[in-house]
């Protein structure tokens, strides 16, 4: 395991404190785009979270007025009109890294959303594990709109998941933007918050987060995820064997001594 709370971002800020985690993107004159490197650096965080003791829970946050304004135009739509396929296909398959990379990291992933949250940014809140936003949140998969298929990095398998197949393929199909109302409405977002409460709503929510079994935390992320291609009776006997697990923990006696003491349990994720 690696201890990560003082790890040195190069292409996005980093900081970290009582277990969490919390990223932004540091480009907020450019409304934050993503570029080759942040992609990969950020690919390569959140497969270490996975094997970080130290961090808890993850919030992804805004910078600056605004969450993420996808892929630099100049820095990587540009050169990706001059590779070849090969070149292309190494793109798409680390871009898709990234979001297996946020999936399998073990932590709840916060995103905290707000003014422009659009193509890979759109991706990288949904595929955190909760969202809030802002009342000024304009997210959009617009892949579409600069003429490529809406199926980018995991869209058409998880979107449908969080708000229903004919909303999905409605932004998915057009590129429109969702308005942070229409987001909370269909379940994208957990809740909305005002603009200067933001940060410290995503963050308190990570400290409750962070103060839990973190353990168990992980295994509910796990199989939320795996139970996506499982079979109702696969994913109960996967449950089954999964609570098991979680009931061999010490967290698991902490709840159980506190409860008989009449206490709040302090769980220390193992």
């Amino acid at each position: 395991m690696t201890d990560m709370a003082g790890y040195k971002a190069k292409h996005f800020r980093w900081r970290a404190q009582d277990g969490i985690a919390v990223i932004t993107l540091d480009r907020p004159e450019r409304k934050n785009p993503l570029t080759f490197d942040s992609y990969a650096e950020l690919r390569d965080c959140f497969r270490a979270l996975a094997y970080a003791d130290d961090i808890k829970a993850v919030v992804f946050g805004s910078n600056g007025g605004n969450f993420c304004s996808g892929g630099d135009v100049h820095d990587i739509i540009g050169p990706l009109l001059k590779k070849d396929m090969k070149g292309l296909l190494a793109f798409t398959r680390m871009t898709g890294d990234l979001i297996k990379a946020m999936i399998n990291c073990g932590k709840p992933i916060i995103a905290a959303v707000d003014g422009v949250c659009v193509g890979a940014g759109a991706i990288i809140a949904m595929a955190s594990d909760l969202r809030i936003a802002t009342p000024e949140a304009k997210t959009a998969f617009l892949f579409t709109r600069v003429g490529l298929a809406g199926c980018d990095m995991g869209a058409c398998a998880i979107l449908p998941r969080i708000i229903g197949q004919g909303r999905a393929a409605e932004l998915l199909y057009t590129g429109r933007t969702m308005s942070a109302d229409e987001g909370e409405r269909w379940g994208f977002f957990n809740r909305i918050v005002e603009q200067a409460t933001l940060d410290n709503e995503a963050l308190a929510l990570a400290k409750r987060l962070a103060e839990g079994p973190n353990f168990g935390h992980m295994m509910t992320k796990t199989m939320l995820n795996q139970e996506w291609s499982m079979s109702i009776e696969q994913a109960i006997e996967a449950e089954a064997q999964a609570q098991a697990i979680c009931m061999q923990t010490l967290d698991f006696k902490r709840a159980y001594d506190a409860f008989a003491a009449k206490e709040k349990p302090v769980f220390r994720g193992d």
